[in-house]
Order: C-alpha cells, then structure tokens, then sequence
C-alpha cells in the first residue's frame, strides 16, 4: 500500500499563514518559493502556498525559483538573500538541504532587525531556524504528518482491510498541517487558520492543482517572478 499526502492543502496553509501574518505585520505584500528540482510533485507545494497567499492577498508580488537539486544550500541562500533585500517578506522552500540556505538566510536577516521569515517543509524546522532564546526564523512549517500513515495502516491490518493500493492523506485524516511551535505567529491568524482547515475539509475553499488541471494551475501562477 502507498500512502501519499496532499502536499497542496497543507501549502495553501502556510501560504495564507504568511499573508495574514504580513497584514498584521504592515509588511511588502511579497512571498517567495525555492524548490529543489522542478517535479511534478514539488509544484504542487508550490502551487498550493501561492493559492494560499492569493486569497488573503489577491494583488500579492509572487516569486518562485529551483535550484535544481537537493543539496546545494548554498544556491538557495542566494536566491533567498536576494529577494529578502527586495522586500520579499516570507520564503516558502521545499528543497530537501537545499531549503536550509532559506532558513539560514532568514536568521541572518533577522539578526540585523529585517522583517522577513522562512517557512519550513515536511516536519517542524523551527529549531533550524533558532537565533536566541526562543527566537526562530521560521515562521511555520508545512508538516507531513507521517505517523498517520503508520497508525492508518496498522488500523486496516486489525480490520484485516489492508490491500495493495494508494491512499492519499490530507487534511481530513490528519495526513498534513502546519506547526505553532513559533509564539510569533499571530493568534488571530491562528484562528483563522482553523476556520480555513474547516473550509477546505468540507469542501467549501477548492484548491487547483496540477494533477488535476494543469492549464488552470500554469494560469493562476502566470504573474509569477523568476
């Protein structure tokens, strides 16, 4: 059995995280995201955080860029450190390694008293972003909540369900979310967030990806800046 994650809603969080949290903040209405190589999978994460941005923020500046690999911090720090000295307020990355060039970029910036965050992937990254006592870069992380796919497949292995196949986990089985470690993260923010959670579990906000509809997808991230 293959379980998978709906990588989009769990993006489309942090996304809109991001914007309210720059409302609260007076902030530049503009958000990045650094992938690692540009794969089908991965642009779904992309595509899922601007949605998220977009209905906070409909007029918000977009940027996106890849490295084109895994490993190459180096080159994501540069990408970050530029567009953080233009006023680019959060930076999204699902880069493997890569991403931790974001993260160490967002701490240098905000050691010298710049406004801006990294938005972690996969699991909490709060403690990769940390400058000082309970300080972080990090503003949240998109999390895959991987001990939900064990529990569900030991659960059909009890019930003696458990066949071959994909199950897709997302925000209904608890299979993605976003973390609060960051006091930072503005409570009225928080309680939206819920409010939106409940909108995309009951299918009340849709979120386009390209799986689905790639002519749609490449059309809503077609003022995006490289």
């Amino acid at each position: 059995m293959n379980f998978v994650f709906s990588a989009e809603e769990g993006s489309y969080l942090v996304g809109a995280a991001a914007a309210m949290q720059a409302l609260v903040d007076s902030a530049p209405p503009r958000f990045g995201f650094i992938g690692g190589e540009e794969t089908p999978g991965i642009k779904e994460f992309e595509l899922g955080f601007m949605q998220g941005v977009l209905s906070v923020i409909p007029e918000a500046e977009l940027y996106s860029a890849y490295v084109g690999d895994w490993t190459s911090p180096d080159k994501a720090s540069a990408i970050a450190k530029r567009w953080y000295d233009n006023d680019v307020y959060a930076i999204f990355s699902a880069a493997g390694a890569s991403g931790n060039g974001t993260i160490a970029q967002a701490v240098a910036h905000r050691k010298v008293g710049k406004n801006v965050w990294a938005i972690g992937v996969d699991r909490d990254q709060f403690e990769e972003g940390t400058y000082g006592i309970g300080k972080s870069a990090v503003l949240t992380s998109m999390v895959k909540n991987i001990d939900r796919a064990v529990s569900f497949g030991l659960s059909l292995v009890q019930k003696n369900e458990f066949r071959g196949g994909t199950i897709t986990l997302g925000l209904k089985e608890d299979g993605v979310g976003y973390t609060r470690t960051n006091k930072e993260l503005n409570e009225t923010v928080v309680k939206i967030l819920l409010s939106i959670t409940d909108d995309i579990i009951n299918e009340r906000i849709r979120i386009c990806t390209f799986a689905q509809n790639q002519e749609e997808a490449e059309h809503l991230l077609r003022n995006v800046r490289h």
